[in-house]
């Protein structure tokens, strides 16, 4: 891939919404633990939008893999964690499920605040209807609005995204995480001792990677609806 000019430019607009998105998904988790009784990632440093503390922690999640997926496919792909005490997810099965929320509800957010933003430049004619549409192209743009459309776009997709990963009900994803919401308080705690066996995430992780593309397309277009009433 070519490095030079433009896509240098989309490539650092990649990861500031990349990096932004990730960390505001970590902080959301590591806060509402932190408010339902785990101080675990609030002593760990992780409650905060500072994004060091968390490249402190998961440096190939964060750094290294999402600059090797953008050379070779164009966008970029990563990881991060915020510790938390399983002792007091097993003692609290329901208040964890809501940790885990936090991180998904967070990206939606983002979603929603894009949106409204992209929404705001085409009423006032800031932004035009794009001829494609693309992950990182959701208007079109001239001059120096570019860069804002290009970061708005990439946000909006990317979050719905990271939204739609992270629901799907399968281990080490927050939708599983979730589920004790939906149990009795003594299956949610035969639950949370299930999900510790280590094999689970691997094989999550392989079924989940099969999900979301079937999962994501249709949610993709209903949020394209969305963003272009009646087109």
């Amino acid at each position: 891939m070519d490095f030079g000019g433009p896509q240098l430019v989309l490539g650092l607009t990649w990861y500031a919404a990349f990096l932004f998105s990730t960390v505001l998904h970590e902080a959301a988790h590591a806060w509402s633990a932190y408010r339902l009784g785990d101080p675990t990632a609030y002593h760990g440093g992780q409650v905060t939008l500072n994004p060091l503390p968390h490249i402190r922690r998961e440096p190939f999640g964060l750094v290294l893999v999402p600059i090797l997926t953008f050379a070779l496919s164009g966008w970029m792909m990563g990881w991060a964690s915020a510790p938390y005490d399983p002792y007091w997810a097993v003692r609290h099965p329901r208040r964890a499920a809501w940790m885990s929320l936090a991180g998904p509800a967070a990206n939606l957010l983002l979603v929603i605040g894009a949106g409204l933003a992209l929404r705001a430049g085409l009423a006032a004619g800031i932004f035009g209807l794009p001829t494609r549409i693309s992950f990182s192209q959701l208007v079109s743009a001239s001059g120096g609005t570019v860069g804002v459309a290009t970061l708005l776009s990439i946000l909006f997709t990317l979050n719905l995204l990271l939204f739609a990963f992270n629901l799907l009900p399968l281990p080490p994803l927050d939708g599983s995480g979730a589920l004790p919401l939906f149990m009795s308080e003594r299956m949610a705690l035969r639950y949370r001792v299930f999900l510790a066996q280590p094999m689970l995430a691997l094989i999550g992780l392989l079924i989940a990677w099969q999900l979301i593309g079937p999962v994501f397309g249709p949610l993709h277009a209903l949020a394209l609806r969305l963003l272009y009433p009646g087109l």
